[in-house]
């Protein structure tokens, strides 16, 4: 019931104003299989974007370098957060030790046969697998997704 209550709020504020795609988003109805994603980054930006998460707006990280052009649209999972839970697992995982949650939200990238021309919109996708990966000493693992309904790498 105040699950349904605190939804009806999200959506009035979302016909007034931009939800913030990290904390106004929903995950998606399908998760954890089927999840929402807000896209960053697509293949042959010039610049890395972020979402800046006091405003939700995509800001300049820095300029990519030949060596980092992604070769998938990039982005995040809506509601999730990198932090003790994440960081457990990924030692429980590695037997490292001291490692801590990047304090970010869950990293996807999205397979599909199409190419995007643009970031900063949202799609559905398939989870289907993920790689660890730890950065400065914090876990920062990535999802591997499908958009849903692709025609080449979908079901």
């Amino acid at each position: 019931m105040a699950n349904d209550k605190l939804h009806d709020i999200w959506n009035k504020f979302g016909k007034r104003y931009k939800a913030h795609p990290w904390h106004g988003v929903n995950i998606g109805e399908g998760a954890p299989e089927v999840v929402r994603c807000f896209i960053e980054v697509v293949p042959g930006d010039q610049m890395k974007y972020e979402i800046c998460k006091e405003s939700g707006y995509l800001m300049i990280d820095r300029p990519n370098k030949f060596s980092n052009n992604i070769p998938v649209p990039y982005g995040l999972i809506p509601r999730t957060y990198s932090a003790e839970a994440m960081a457990e697992f990924c030692m429980q995982q590695t037997g490292k030790t001291g490692i801590t949650g990047d304090g970010d939200p869950l990293d996807a990238c999205v397979l599909m046969d199409r190419a995007l021309t643009h970031g900063d919109l949202l799609l559905d996708a398939v989870i289907v697998g993920g790689f660890r990966m730890i950065d400065g000493g914090e876990a920062d693992d990535k999802m591997i997704a499908v958009l849903k309904g692709d025609h080449t790498y979908g079901e």
